[in-house]
């Protein structure tokens, strides 16, 4: 999006011209009669400076827009301090005022942060493969597998590995053996984690008939999980090895 569509840069320039022109007054049926008589004060007491000055918010406007659009973003994105703390520039002010029903900044704001991750989410996505299974699973396994792995795309790493818990949990579930599906569920009340379901998987390889290998990936999975809800976020490369192991689990869970 280009700054030349800067919200309010098009309104400070029709007030420049009005006043520069000698038509001021036609501004008596757009703005409220407080706005009006303010500006119109300020008009006659210096009509060359009023003109000037509202040429110059127009140029901050167009200058500034970018930066403000990602601020506006920011701003819903981060906690915010309670306190006045500094305070916004005028144009900023008016950009705002107009953004409660045009959504500009935000827009703005959107648009260049998605263009931002594309190439970087084309590059993760390269080190991915399909991930082919040969019996199904669930609805809902799949719908975190997806959700997981459009987080690693988006740089969403802490999210991705929660994600990847999220898919095992549920694949397992829906997997177990039917003495095995009544143990787990009397014994955490139908609320296991996947660290309880490993638990108990591996105390019952035979009733179970689980691949080894699968409680190896699978426990990966589970400490990256626990880390990103535990103990802190995680990198892009601590992300991306949680969530290729848990898409090299699925099938060794999931076989006929």
């Amino acid at each position: 999006m280009s700054t030349r569509s800067a919200p309010g840069r098009e309104f400070c320039n029709a007030i420049a011209e009005l006043a520069r022109s000698g038509r001021f007054a036609e501004l008596r049926g757009v703005l409220p009669p407080v706005v009006y008589e303010e500006l119109r004060e300020r008009y006659a007491a210096d009509a060359e400076g009023f003109v000037a000055g509202w040429r110059q918010m127009a140029q901050e406007m167009h200058a500034g827009f970018i930066q403000h659009a990602r601020q506006r973003l920011t701003r819903l994105t981060r906690m915010q301090h309670g306190g006045k703390g500094d305070l916004a520039p005028e144009w900023q002010e008016i950009q705002r005022a107009l953004d409660g029903q045009e959504n500009e900044l935000l827009r703005t704001a959107f648009t260049m942060e998605l263009l931002a991750m594309v190439e970087p989410a084309v590059s993760r996505a390269s080190y991915l493969r399909e991930c082919l299974v040969a019996a199904g699973s669930s609805e809902q396994a799949d719908r975190y597998l997806d959700e997981a792995t459009r987080c690693y795309f988006l740089g969403l790493f802490t999210a991705c590995a929660v994600m990847c818990r999220s898919v095992l949990e549920e694949a397992i579930k829906q997997n177990l053996p039917p003495a095995l599906s009544r143990l787990v569920g009397s014994r955490y009340r139908n609320t296991a984690t996947l660290g309880n379901l490993l638990h108990e998987l591996n105390n019952n390889l035979q009733m179970a008939g689980i691949d080894p290998a699968f409680l190896r990936l699978a426990n990966r999975v589970n400490d990256a999980g626990k880390k990103a809800v535990h103990q802190g976020l995680l990198s892009e490369e601590e992300a991306r090895r949680c969530l290729q192991s848990a898409r090299e689990a699925l099938p060794l869970l999931l076989s006929e």
